[in-house]
């Protein structure tokens, strides 16, 4: 049982019978399916199926010489909008099943991105063995959230807001010149890092953490693509899973400078949603590479 099945609407599957009905539901009823024929061990298929605004369950395994499909694994899915990161990828396969990770190095949230590729077909058949595994395509990074918090936004003025943009957008300059060698940067971000020491040992005496942190985007627990992640809500917007009529909750946040959206149920969430404030919470981060 995927553990995240509840953040598409499916909080109340607890039996594998109850899984193998969505899984037959998916083959039968599919919305999207992709094939790859020339595959070493046979035809690989990739069944999805909506069940809401952009989320849904994806069900993959392979044909037999008899053209009769077996699955082998599925997932719940969440599609964001919009291009995420440009940086280049690098795409490994995972050790037990026909599954993919990406990884990319983005420079502001300052920690490699590893997500679980959704579109395993289209890499399937984009990939060639003759070819280099770090790729260039842009990706569309969203999660799926097991729980979450909403949180009151700091108060800031106009003339700050652009202040941290100019900082960011300088600190992004010094992070991609002290990736290419430059001495000079490493020594300016490491001042930089103990002024901003010093300023949090100032003020962690007299003020709550989260009026000093805007925002973050962290590794959670032991599996490499799942996150920590707080971010101010852009827009966000409610759903009802078309087979339980569970509500699921659809945000579109930035943290560290960087837009992706995120999925969650309802009874997961903790607060009201407003445009503004912020949503904390751990993800399960996704992304679909565009080839």
């Amino acid at each position: 049982m995927h553990s995240y099945l509840k953040s598409v609407g499916f909080s109340k599957i607890t039996k594998r019978t109850q899984m193998r009905q969505i899984i037959l539901d998916v083959v039968r009823n599919y919305d999207e399916k992709r094939t790859v024929e020339n595959h070493e061990d046979g035809v690989f298929a990739e069944f999805s199926k909506n069940y809401g605004s952009d989320f849904g369950v994806t069900v993959c395994g392979q044909y037999d010489e008899e053209h009769k499909f077996h699955p082998e694994y599925s997932f719940p899915f969440f599609r964001g909008t919009g291009i995420t990161t440009r940086e280049p990828v690098m795409v490994e396969r995972h050790a037990d099943k026909e599954s993919f990770a990406g990884a990319c190095d983005d420079l502001r949230v300052g920690v490699t991105l590893v997500f679980y590729v959704q579109n395993a077909a289209e890499y399937m058949k984009s990939y060639r063995k003759d070819q280099p595994k770090e790729n260039n395509n842009p990706v569309t990074l969203s999660g799926l959230a097991s729980e979450g918090k909403i949180l009151f936004p700091i108060l800031k003025d106009k003339e700050a807001v652009l202040v941290e943009k100019e900082l960011s957008k300088n600190r992004s300059n010094l992070l991609a010149a002290a990736r290419n060698g430059d001495e000079e940067a490493m020594e300016n971000l490491t001042m930089e890092e103990m002024d901003t020491y010093s300023m949090i040992s100032e003020r962690i005496q007299t003020d709550d953490v989260f009026t000093i942190v805007d925002s973050y985007f962290m590794p959670y627990g032991f599996e490499c693509d799942q996150y920590n992640v707080m971010g101010e809500i852009v827009d966000f917007s409610s759903f009802k899973n078309t087979m339980t009529g569970e509500e699921i909750y659809q945000f579109t946040i930035e943290s560290n400078d960087m837009q992706f959206d995120i999925c969650i149920n309802k009874k997961d969430l903790l607060g009201e949603p407003e445009v503004g404030r912020r949503f904390k919470g751990v993800v399960w981060l996704q992304g679909q590479i565009h080839f």
